[in-house]
């Protein structure tokens, strides 16, 4: 079967006329959610998202908390194209263009970016030829292995990652700090658009997630249309990423949004309140 290339269209600029005296521009957000729904697949669905609505702009960053089995997880791997869950309704959105049928390899060559929450290992597959087939996929060029080396060696300071990672399998032997660099890593080299950090502070020690908070705001300054939905149990990560704004999923629906109010609101009360109105 021949698949048809997708492309993406261009930021779209609305003119809007109030009372045929003020003209206003208003861009497409770069990522939007409308009413989503997702259930996982198999012979007996269960839904696990049941409505999310959602909107990031270029150069924002957005924080998703909640307990376990609020969806969390389950919202990044969809957002990916993930066979395991499928959109029963709503949808997902990019630079305006509906998504919600893309395969993860359009929606990777189309600027979507998803660090792990437990990256896998690749025997026989090292750092540099991973990243260089990545990033053939994504931009259609074909770097050779000197160029992409000294790109890569020069993020593996920024992240203090031993330049000998790179000539060694993918994740394999890592530690937990060492793949969350590594995905910090192949965010920087790919240069998506928009990025998903499924729980990037899982399993790190205070040192480790402060390399990679310190990754994500380098790659960031490199990049300040880049957009972000960091995806989180705990306030640590917001203190190194200060985001925009935070979101609290909680059985499958976002239930609030708003500044750091939130986080301290979580901090001092925690799930409990937003789980009773919704009706956990």
């Amino acid at each position: 079967m021949t698949t048809r290339p997708r492309t993406i269209s261009p930021t779209r600029v609305v003119l809007i006329v109030d009372d045929l005296t003020t003209i206003r521009s208003v861009s497409t957000p770069l990522f939007e959610l409308r009413d989503l729904h997702v259930s996982t697949t198999g012979d007996n669905p269960t839904e696990i998202l049941r409505g999310v609505d959602l909107v990031i702009g270029e150069g924002e960053v957005h924080a998703l908390m909640g307990p376990n089995g609020s969806g969390k997880s389950t919202l990044a791997t969809t957002l990916l194209g993930s066979p395991e869950y499928a959109v029963t309704s709503g949808q997902i959105l990019f630079r305006g263009d509906d998504i919600t049928d893309w395969g993860a390899d359009e929606r990777g060559k189309a600027g979507m970016f998803l660090a792990f929450q437990y990256p896998q290992e690749f025997a026989g597959v090292s750092v540099l030829n991973f990243l260089r087939q990545a990033l053939s996929a994504r931009k259609g060029i074909d770097l050779s292995m000197l160029e992409l080396r000294l790109a890569i060696m020069e993020w593996m300071e920024r992240l203090e990652m031993d330049p000998a990672f790179a000539d060694r399998y993918l994740n394999e032997g890592f530690s937990g700090g060492e793949k969350k660099r590594n995905e910090i890593l192949q965010m920087a080299i790919l240069e998506p658009e928009f990025a998903i950090l499924d729980e990037t502070d899982s399993g790190l020690d205070v040192d480790a997630l402060r390399l990679v908070g310190k990754g994500v705001r380098s790659v960031r300054a490199e990049r300040p249309q880049l957009g972000v939905l960091a995806i989180t149990h705990y306030r640590r990560l917001l203190d190194e990423l200060q985001p925009d704004v935070i979101h609290v999923l909680i059985n499958g629906r976002i239930v609030d949004s708003g500044g750091p109010e939130i986080a301290e609101r979580l901090e001092a009360e925690g799930y409990e309140a937003y789980e009773a109105r919704a009706g956990r």
